[in-house]
């Protein structure tokens, strides 16, 4: 273990090491999410789903708790409505107005969330699980350790998300929209994103393992480390082989002709350090760790 001062330290080579079920981001997520989740105590116990309002005299904000299993609220207006700790799974919100809300470990998991506005909306830690987006749009979302395994999002509109860490296995995410989204150490695997647009997008660290992009848009897309075995990117557009020399392969990854990616003998990162930001001290609000990716 090598140390690089106060608050600081630089894990060890891992080459031999097995893939992790997890990514190290995803992971840390979850730890996060479930610590501050602990603060609310008692309150997120309980039995039945409550709400509670600010009032008239200013906009209504609205927070819910407890239970809702297969809620009918299609339609229903809720900008900046907390769901906190909540069981909402199974839920039919088709078409809701959600601008700005607080998913805060949520479970929402086979929910239908269909042509649903979420823009802007905190999704931090929470269950989406099988849920229906289907054109729903999560502009600016922030879904940092979210679970979308096996969600539908045909069409859904995730620009400019920021996706650190989220699970996307077995989307079927056939004409989404990812432009500018960042996705650094998300799980795409084995998943179905044809004619999805990836312009622009970070991609750091992702798994794209055995999933299918035809007619997938990468242009501009950062790939630095993002593991490509076994994916189909056979008929995608806009890739490059730049773009795909930072990038990890395997015999069964499938290019477009006249492109060519290197194998790594790892699919996890050599080095990921994670130190002190110096200008924390001499600046209110600068962050007080940074990853650094120096060797990642």
């Amino acid at each position: 273990m090598k140390y690089a001062g106060r608050g600081a330290f630089a894990s060890p080579r891992i080459w031999d090491r097995p893939p992790l079920f997890r990514s190290p981001i995803a992971f840390l997520s979850r730890i996060a999410v479930a610590l501050c989740l602990a603060s609310f105590g008692g309150a997120l116990a309980a039995p039945e789903a409550w709400a509670l309002g600010q009032g008239d005299d200013v906009s209504r904000v609205f927070s819910f708790g407890g239970s809702c299993v297969g809620c009918e609220l299609s339609g229903r207006k809720m900008p900046d409505a907390h769901f906190l700790g909540a069981n909402f799974s199974g839920a039919t919100m088709v078409g809701s107005n959600l601008q700005g809300a607080w998913f805060f470990g949520a479970n929402f998991s086979k929910a239908n969330l269909s042509h649903a506005d979420l823009r802007g909306a905190s999704l931090l830690g929470s269950e989406f699980a099988d849920c229906d987006f289907t054109g729903a749009n999560l502009a600016g979302i922030r879904g940092h350790g979210a679970d979308f395994t096996g969600a539908t999002l045909v069409r859904t509109n995730l620009e400019n998300a920021n996706l650190l860490g989220a699970q996307l296995a077995r989307v079927n995410a056939r004409e989404a929209q990812f432009t500018s989204a960042s996705m650094f150490g998300a799980n795409l695997s084995d998943g179905h994103f044809d004619h999805a647009s990836f312009r622009g997008a970070t991609l750091m660290g992702a798994n794209f393992s055995g999933s299918g992009f035809a007619g997938a848009d990468f242009t501009g897309a950062n790939l630095a480390h993002t593991s490509l075995a076994g994916a189909d990117l056979s008929a995608a557009k806009g890739l490059t082989q730049s773009q795909l020399d930072l990038a990890c392969s395997t015999a069964a990854t499938k290019l477009p002709p006249g492109l060519v990616a290197r194998s790594c003998r790892s699919l996890s990162p050599s080095v990921l350090i994670l130190r002190a930001n110096a200008a924390a001290q001499a600046h209110a609000g600068a962050p007080r760790f940074i990853i650094d990716m120096t060797g990642y």
